[in-house]
C-alpha cells in the first residue's frame, strides 16, 4: 500500500471512529426527549444514524479509494455484528435463570403467539403482493415478490428472513431489491414496536408496580441462586461472556437445508444455558449482573448505529411512499393480533404479553425500551421464549412467499 492510501485508510478509520461516537451523544440526546411520558431510548441512535447514513456516508465515499470504502462498509458490519453479540448474549444471560421452567409453564402460549403474530404479517405480505400487481408500478412479478419480502423482513426487523429470502430469489438484481425493500421497512419495524411498548402502558393506564408483580407470579417466581464458593476466572465476568459468544457464534454458523440459527439465535441459546446452569463445576459462568446491563445497552446501541448507517445510505435513492405504507401495515397488523391474541386467548399478563411482542416480532430494540419502561429484567424471558418460534417460522414464511408467489 502507498503511503497516500495508508494515509486515506488512517483517514477513514478516524472519521469513522468520529462519526461512531457522535452519532452515539446525538441519539441518546435525542432518544431522552419526551412527549407526553413517550421517548424513543435507544431508538434515537438509530434516527441519526439513518439520517447520516442518507446525508453523508454517500459524499464519504466519493471522497474515499475503493479500499478505504469496502473497509468502511465492513467495519460498519463490524459494528452492527458486534452489538448484536453483546445484546442477545446479555438477554440470555439475564433470562437464563429462569427461562426454562418458564417456557415449561407456558409453552403452548408462547408457541401460539409466535405462530398468531408472524402468519397474521405473511398473510398481509400476500395481500400486499396481490395488490402491488394490480397496479402499474412498472415491475414484474418476480420483483415484486421480491421487493414486498424484503419489506416484510424489514418490517419484522428480521436479518435471519432477509438472508433466507435474498437467497431464495435467486438472481443478484433479485437480491438488491429484496435488499432495497428490507431497508425501506426497517426503520417503522424499529420505531413502531418500540413506540407500541411504551403508548399500550399509557392507553390502559396501568400501576407498573403491580404489572411487575403479576409478571413475577407468571414466571417461576424465585431465582436460582448460586453457590458462593464457585471460582470466577475474572471480576467481571468477561470469561463466561466471551465463552458463550464464542459457542454461539460457532453453533449459529452451521447450516442444515439453508436453515441455520444465525450468530442471533446461537448466542442466545449458549447464553440461555450457561444462565440455567450457573456454573461447570467449580467455575462460574455467569457475569455480573452489572456486566449484563452495561453490555445489552451497548450492544443495542452499536447494533442499531451499524443497522442505521448502512440502511440511510439507500434509503432516499429508492424510496416510494407506497412501499413504506405497505411497512407500516406489516409492523403493525401483527402487533394488534399479538396484542388482542395474548390478552383475551392467552390471557396473559400484561408484560408477558408484551415481552412475547417483542420476541415474535424478533425486535431486539424493542426488548431494550420494554425492560427499560417495565423496570424488570424479568421481561426478557417472555421474549426469549417467542423468538426461537417466530426465528424459524419467519425464515419459513418468507422462503413459502417466494415458491408460491
Amino acid at each position: 500500500m502507498s503511503l497516500f492510501g495508508g494515509l486515506l485508510s488512517i483517514k477513514a478509520v478516524t472519521f469513522l471512529m468520529f462519526s461512531v461516537f457522535a452519532i452515539l451523544a446525538i441519539g441518546y440526546a435525542i432518544g431522552r426527549i419526551s412527549v407526553r411520558g413517550i421517548e424513543l431510548g435507544t431508538a434515537g441512535v438509530f434516527i441519526v444514524a439513518l439520517l447520516y447514513g442518507c446525508f453523508f456516508y454517500p459524499t464519504l465515499n466519493t471522497q474515499l479509494t475503493v479500499k478505504s470504502i469496502a473497509f468502511t462498509g465492513n467495519a460498519l458490519k463490524v459494528v452492527e455484528n458486534m452489538g448484536l453479540i453483546l445484546f442477545v448474549s446479555a438477554v440470555g444471560f439475564i433470562a437464563g435463570p429462569n427461562f426454562f421452567d418458564n417456557l415449561k409453564k407456558n409453552f403452548k402460549s408462547y408457541v401460539l403467539l409466535g405462530l398468531v403474530i408472524i402468519v397474521s404479517a405473511a398473510i398481509t405480505c400476500s395481500l400486499c403482493i396481490i395488490v402491488e400487481r394490480s397496479l402499474d408500478s412498472g415491475m414484474n412479478p418476480k420483483e415484486i415478490t421480491a421487493m414486498l419480502v424484503g419489506i416484510f423482513s424489514g418490517a419484522l426487523t428480521s436479518t435471519p428472513a432477509f438472508s433466507a429470502s435474498k437467497e431464495a430469489v435467486g438472481t443478484p438484481e433479485l437480491e438488491s431489491i429484496v435488499s432495497v425493500g428490507y431497508g425501506i421497512a426497517y426503520l417503522y419495524g424499529v420505531i413502531g414496536v418500540v413506540l407500541f411498548v411504551q403508548i399500550v402502558p399509557k392507553l390502559l393506564h396501568v400501576n407498573m408496580e403491580e404489572e411487575r408483580d403479576k409478571l413475577s407470579a407468571a414466571q417461576s417466581g424465585q431465582k436460582k441462586q448460586l453457590p458462593e464458593s464457585l471460582i470466577e476466572i475474572d471480576t467481571f465476568g468477561f470469561f463466561a461472556f466471551a465463552a458463550a459468544a464464542l459457542l454461539g457464534i460457532f453453533f449459529g454458523s452451521f447450516k442444515i437445508r439453508n436453515f441455520s440459527l444465525t450468530m442471533t439465535g446461537g448466542c442466545l441459546i449458549v447464553a440461555l444455558l450457561f444462565g440455567h446452569f450457573g456454573h461447570c463445576g467449580p467455575i462460574g459462568i455467569i457475569p455480573k449482573t452489572n456486566t449484563l446491563k452495561v453490555c445489552r445497552e451497548l450492544g443495542l446501541a452499536l447494533f442499531l448505529l451499524g443497522a442505521g448507517v448502512s440502511g440511510g445510505a439507500n434509503f432516499v435513492k429508492y424510496f416510494k411512499p407506497i412501499y413504506f405504507l405497505y411497512g407500516i401495515v406489516m409492523t403493525t397488523l401483527p402487533l394488534i393480533c399479538g396484542y388482542f391474541f395474548a390478552r383475551y386467548v392467552l390471557k396473559l399478563c400484561l408484560l408477558n404479553n408484551l415481552g412475547s411482542l417483542t420476541g415474535g416480532m424478533t425486535s431486539t430494540p424493542a426488548l431494550g425500551t420494554l425492560i427499560h419502561v417495565a423496570g424488570t429484567e424479568d421481561a426478557a424471558a417472555a421474549y426469549a421464549a417467542t423468538y426461537p418460534v417466530a426465528l424459524i417460522t419467519v425464515v419459513l414464511a418468507s422462503q413459502l412467499i417466494i415458491i408460491f408467489l
